[in-house]
């Protein structure tokens, strides 16, 4: 790790913070989400992690009609509409600078921001609070996003701060790390939370926008470090789902020696408000696998004698 770059007072962007978490590694977590992605995977349920900067984030069944954001807006970027519930407001994001005045204005909380600043010590003071679940549960800190590397100064930073204090880190990561120090990111962890979204390098660009070559090379070379490593799979009806996808996964998973597991991640909308909250349309609409084929699935691993779970 390069430690001329990083301080404790390094900012990074953060989206969320989620405290008592179980689905994000070992035992009782807190998961922290960066700003900030490389892909732009079609099902994405955190859409409010993809842009490396605060968003405007606008909750219609919020707001009270008041218009006082109108007035405050430097950019016209806000107009009053009829809607079905009464008089609210329409977002202009291509004429919105992201100024944030009309957050002030608002006293509803219709409108607010994604992404808020940290240093390194006011990130940790937050997730020390925590520390006696991490002890008695085996528990930790997770980095997701978004992508941890994307903030790879700050991410190395923060995972030094918390080593320091004896706790225990996972990060979650696409795997797509261009730079060294983003690599690094991944190399620091005390386990790996691991997307796959599938084998093949022409769907994966189709449903992400970059291609897996870079994922599944990252992913040997980090299993040479001896790190745990789940792999989280996101099953995507008509996209990541197909036998031969899996089998072709599980076949790439098996050369592994630092794997764990595999986790099953069924499709959901859980993350559809959030596409509205930016003004942006969410274009799936799909079925979640049944049981029946979430067991099939579990059942080629199994012949790979590669253990699997469903959900995190």
């Amino acid at each position: 790790m390069d430690t001329k770059k990083v301080t404790n007072n390094t900012e990074g962007l953060v989206f969320n913070i989620v405290h008592g978490s179980f689905v994000d590694g070992y035992g009782i977590r807190t998961t922290v989400f960066l700003k900030g992605c490389p892909l732009r995977c079609k099902w994405c349920c955190n859409p409010e992690g993809q842009k490396s900067k605060p968003e405007l984030k606008y909750t219609a069944s919020l707001c009270n009609g008041c218009m006082k954001c109108i007035e405050v807006c430097p950019a016209d970027a806000i107009k009053k509409v009829i809607t079905e519930s009464g008089e609210k407001i329409s977002v202009n994001r291509a004429l919105c600078t992201d100024c944030f005045k009309c957050i002030d204005s608002c006293f509803t909380g219709a409108l607010d921001r994604f992404g808020k600043y940290y240093t390194v010590d006011e990130l940790f003071d937050v997730v020390r609070r925590d520390m006696n679940y991490y002890r008695s549960s085996g528990g930790g800190v997770t980095i997701g996003g978004g992508e941890a590397s994307i903030q790879s100064e700050f991410a190395l930073a923060f995972i030094k701060k918390c080593k320091e204090n004896f706790i225990h880190v996972a990060v979650d990561t696409c795997g797509y790390t261009v730079s060294e120090q983003a690599f690094n990111v991944l190399a620091e962890a005390d386990l790996l939370l691991y997307d796959l979204k599938g084998m093949d390098a022409e769907h994966h660009i189709r449903d992400t926008g970059k291609s897996n070559e870079l994922i599944i090379a990252n992913l040997k070379r980090l299993d040479a470090l001896n790190i745990p490593i789940i792999i989280r799979l996101p099953l995507i009806p008509g996209h990541t789902d197909s036998d031969d996808t899996i089998i072709k996964t599980a076949q790439l998973l098996s050369s592994l020696k630092s794997l764990d597991r595999v986790d099953l991640m069924n499709y959901h909308e859980y993350g559809k408000v959030k596409y509205a909250q930016l003004g942006i349309d969410y274009k799936l609409s799909l079925k979640a696998l049944t049981e029946e084929h979430l067991s099939e699935i579990a059942g080629i691993f199994g012949e790979y004698s590669i253990k699997t779970q469903i959900g995190g």
